[in-house]
Formats: structure tokens, sequence, C-alpha cells
């Protein structure tokens, strides 16, 4: 069990870290539902309002793979527009490049997704893109590298396209490997609860 599994089971919740693997029976959470540790079977204390809100902002960073600037420069971005903070900062989320070259399949794993682009492989609207923040828009596509195409990486998207969930505000195309922004993001279920993390930094 690695890292991102125990991640997982500390915080009790499905977060995808290893992809289409959290959908099977061998989903370290579902085959261990406690946290790791010799004292992970043990009940826990209920948590602070302090520490729920952190549990949460947890979650969301180990499921964007973020670190803590990135979050939190995300949360500033929101805070700006007079739309609803935390619905936004969820879209904005969904619209980094890495997510998007994960939810249109062509990588297992966000932490996958953001290789591929920092090592030039995905190509937007034409040009590399070597940003993992690059905020897409409505219209962008996203293709594959020429050059790419003779790799190992290629073949693995090849592979994983064909299990990504099919989701609205995008359309791929798994003969071309091509993916398009149709619409901005929205109604997007995820596992953590927003209101939370935005209630942790407003403080």
């Amino acid at each position: 069990m690695n890292i991102k599994e125990k991640k997982e089971r500390a915080l009790g919740v499905r977060l995808f870290l290893k992809a289409h693997r959290c959908n099977s029976p061998k989903c370290a959470l579902a085959r261990k539902p406690f946290a790791p540790g010799i004292f992970g079977k043990k009940r826990k204390r209920a948590l602070s309002e302090m520490g729920t809100e952190l549990r949460e902002k947890q979650k969301v960073k180990f499921s964007y793979s973020l670190n803590e600037a990135q979050l939190k420069r995300i949360f500033t971005a929101a805070l700006k527009s007079p739309e609803a903070t935390n619905e936004l900062m969820i879209q904005l989320l969904e619209r980094r490049l890495d997510n998007v070259v994960f939810r249109l399949g062509f990588a297992e794993s966000r932490a996958s997704a953001r290789q591929l682009v920092r090592h030039g492989h995905i190509i937007v609207n034409g040009h590399k893109v070597t940003a993992p923040a690059y905020m897409a828009e409505i219209g962008d596509v996203l293709t594959f590298r020429p050059e790419s195409k003779t790799l190992q990486v290629f073949k693995n998207a090849e592979v994983s396209i064909e299990k990504a969930e099919s989701l609205e505000w995008l359309t791929v195309n798994p003969k071309e490997m091509k993916g398009t922004v149709k619409t901005l993001p929205s109604g997007i279920e995820v596992p953590f609860n927003m209101s939370l993390l935005v209630e942790y930094y407003s403080k």
C-alpha cells in the first residue's frame, strides 16, 4: 500500500488518488475502512471546528495534488468574484489544465496528468502548454504533441481514456485523442465540503 492510499484511509474518504483503482474491490479504503497504523481501528474523538475545516482542506489538497500556496491562490481568486466562493473554487480547481487532462482520460490520475503537462506532452489550441495551473477556457482543444504519440505515455492514455467518466462540460474523441472544453464546469460532485474550506480561509 503506497502513501496515496494511506492518505485516503487517514481521511476516511475516496479521493481517487489512485484513479480507477478506487472504483474497484482493490481500493484500499474498501479493503481496510479504517485509518492506517496500530491505532487505526480505535474510535477517534470528535474533531473541533478548526480540526474539521483543516480535514476538509487536506482532502482538497490531496485530491487535486496542490500545495498550500496554490490552494490559497485559488481561494483569493474566487473571493474577488460576486459568485458563490465555494462553487467558484470548485470551478477553478476543475479548470486547471492538469485536472482537465485527467478528466478527459488522458491520464489515470491528476498526478500523472501534471507530469504529462510539465513534460510538454499536451497541446492546447495548437500550442504546447507546460503550466499545470493554466486555466482552461470554453473552446479550448487539447491533444497530444505529435512526437509523444510514439511514447508509452500515449499508449497509457489510449487505455485510460476508455475508463474515463463522461462529463457534460467536456467532449472527447478517443480515435483522435482530442478533447474539447464545451462549457465551464458546473454541478461537479466532490468528496469534500468546500464551504468549510471557505470558512477556514475567511478567518
